[in-house]
């Protein structure tokens, strides 16, 4: 097997993964709700602000996740198991039409009316701990160069067309209507659930066989 034959899946992973959980046509009607008020100019000034904030953080995370494991003392499969437990958790609330990273409550919305675009929109309805722990896992697994960027990429790649989806907010939900963003997010819950069963068991099968090793 050629090194493309395993990069290609990989980061056809990495994408839809990371898309599916960053859930930008979830954001949509809150980014709308948030930035109603706005003219356009502005509205797209918040979108550029949001996406950016949210890809510098995800990619520091990423990038320094092994100084934090080793720091911290944390192994890659105990993160593994946390990961696809919250991965999981995400899943089965999108199979439900919920959208849970952050419930706003209009005293919130009133508290971040100066710079949505930083929170709570980039952090943490863009970038928030289940999308980390995610990337965190992805580039755990990436043994090789061509595979760690493939990570990178994916993450730039979502998060512009993120950007785009934010932009035009105001027409793709209304062309979506409220039942197409429903359905869309059920299907999005149901990859993320077998992508969080995948990741939970890549991340207890050897400390299971170590501790049966051990007995």
């Amino acid at each position: 097997m050629s090194m493309m034959d395993t990069v290609i899946p990989f980061a056809l992973l990495c994408f839809t993964s990371l898309f599916t959980i960053t859930s930008p046509l979830s954001t949509m009607p809150v980014f709308l709700t948030m930035t109603q008020s706005l003219d356009e100019k502005e509205r797209r000034a918040v979108a550029v602000r949001a996406t950016l904030v949210a890809c510098c953080a995800l990619l520091l995370f990423v990038l320094a996740g092994q100084f934090l494991f080793k720091f911290f003392g944390i192994s890659t499969n105990g993160f593994r198991i946390v990961g696809g437990i919250i991965i999981f958790r995400i899943g089965f609330d999108m199979l439900q039409a919920k959208y849970t990273p952050m419930n706003l409550r209009k005293e919130e919305i009133k508290e971040y009316a100066n710079d949505v675009s930083v929170a709570p929109l980039g952090i943490p309805l863009l970038c928030g701990p289940g999308a980390i722990a995610n990337a965190i896992v992805l580039m755990q697994e990436a043994y090789s160069f061509e595979m760690k960027t493939a990570v990178i990429v994916a993450i730039i790649l979502v998060y512009l067309i993120t950007f785009v989806l934010l932009r035009w907010a105001g027409v793709l939900v209304k062309f979506i209507g409220e039942t197409g963003n429903n359905v869309m997010m059920r299907l999005m819950g149901l990859i993320l659930m077998v992508i969080a069963v995948e990741c939970f068991v890549s991340g207890a099968r050897p400390i299971l066989t170590e501790i049966l090793r051990g007995s």
